[in-house]
C-alpha cells in the first residue's frame, strides 16, 4: 500500500535534484556572464574617460570668440 507513495516521493525528490543541478549551473553561468559584463563596463567606462579628456584638450586649444 506505501510502495506507489514511496516511489511518488522518490519521483519527486529526483526532480527536485535534477532542479538543483539545474539552478547551480544556470547561477555558475549567470556569474560568468557577469563577470565578463563587469569587465566589458569598466573598459568602456576607461575608454570614455580617455574620450573626455582628449576632447578637453582638443576643446581647450580652440581660441575663444571675441564678440
Amino acid at each position: 500500500m506505501m510502495e506507489p507513495e514511496l516511489d511518488t516521493l522518490e519521483e519527486k525528490i529526483t526532480q527536485f535534484v535534477r532542479l538543483c543541478q539545474q539552478l547551480r549551473t544556470e547561477n555558475i553561468q549567470l556569474r560568468q556572464q557577469l563577470a565578463v559584463t563587469t569587465s566589458h563596463n569598466r573598459l568602456l567606462v576607461e575608454k570614455i574617460g580617455a574620450a573626455a579628456s582628449q576632447l578637453e584638450v582638443l576643446l581647450s586649444r580652440i581660441p575663444e570668440s571675441k564678440e
